[in-house]
């Protein structure tokens, strides 16, 4: 593996920055209060325990179900589209997620040096260990490095708070580490997470970020599908959502996304939308 990224001699990692939060998530706290009275329904009505049971049945699934949802606020604050602010107005923010990728990044990188757009980059921490320079690329040329944790594990959804945050934590660290900048963004594998994870996002002062819209570009082979998931109905301050690693093939064998990209940014430009990355649109209230 290639050596870290070490800060120039004399200077210092970027201290973390604190941004205001929101209250704990309001589920989290009605799920706690939830138990106490089924266990004190129980405790009154012992032999009522079925209903008892189904109760705490109930409550789980719809956490659970709340967790597939990648785009609910029912677990606690989400970005889906940028901040309703006066600078947002002509705003809307490109994504680019599960890099760093060889091939696929560095083109990337060039299409938008081409047309001077400037995304957010959610990478996978042990990529980015892969490939330390890819990873200083994207930084250097003006993109926002961001955190889609360190090995992106198909189990994260289920996933405890400790685990969750050593997770999370490693990419800070590989992060911070490689770029000299800490992440302010916290994007979840497949966006699937649970309850637990807010209270690790609130500790490490992350923002979660989900999207407005996806184009399925990791499956779909057709950049016309693609493209029209993306634009039809897009709108001021939306996220759009696109891959560079796993990013699926056109029939003539091109990374998708390397398609799509032109497509979508002259048709927002035709909508006189501008481009910026999360931490450009972020409003510290």
């Amino acid at each position: 593996m290639n050596e870290l990224f070490t800060p120039p001699q004399g200077g210092e990692i970027s201290p973390q920055r604190r941004w205001p939060r929101t209250g704990y998530p309001a589920m989290l706290t009605a799920t706690a209060a939830w138990h106490v009275f089924v266990l004190g329904g129980w405790l009154l009505a012992p032999a009522a325990w079925p209903w008892w049971l189904a109760a705490i049945f109930v409550n789980h699934a719809i956490f659970t179900v709340a967790g597939l949802l990648p785009r609910t606020s029912l677990l606690g604050p989400n970005w889906t589209r940028l901040p309703a602010d006066g600078r947002n107005a002509d705003a809307i923010a490109l994504t680019i997620d599960d890099g760093p990728d060889p091939v696929v990044t560095p083109q990337v990188l060039d299409l938008l040096d081409a047309f001077d757009v400037r995304a957010t980059f959610f990478c996978i921490g042990a990529n980015a260990q892969r490939y330390p320079e890819l990873t200083r690329e994207i930084v250097a040329r003006g993109h926002a490095l961001e955190n889609h944790s360190q090995i992106h594990v198909h189990t994260f959804s289920v996933t405890f708070p400790g685990a969750l945050t050593r997770e999370i934590e490693a990419a800070q660290r590989t992060f911070e580490t490689l770029s000299g900048e800490r992440p302010m963004f916290f994007r979840a594998p497949a966006g699937l997470r649970n309850l637990f994870l807010e209270p690790v996002l609130r500790k490490l002062d992350l923002r979660l970020a989900a999207w407005t819209r996806r184009g399925y570009d990791t499956r779909e082979r057709d950049p016309l599908v693609v493209a029209h998931r993306l634009l039809n109905g897009l709108a001021p301050r939306d996220i759009l959502l696109l891959h560079d690693g796993n990013a699926a093939l056109t029939i003539e064998g091109k990374p998708l996304i390397l398609t799509v990209l032109p497509r979508v940014i002259d048709a927002a430009r035709r909508q006189h939308l501008r481009f910026v990355t999360l931490r450009e649109a972020r409003v510290d209230d």
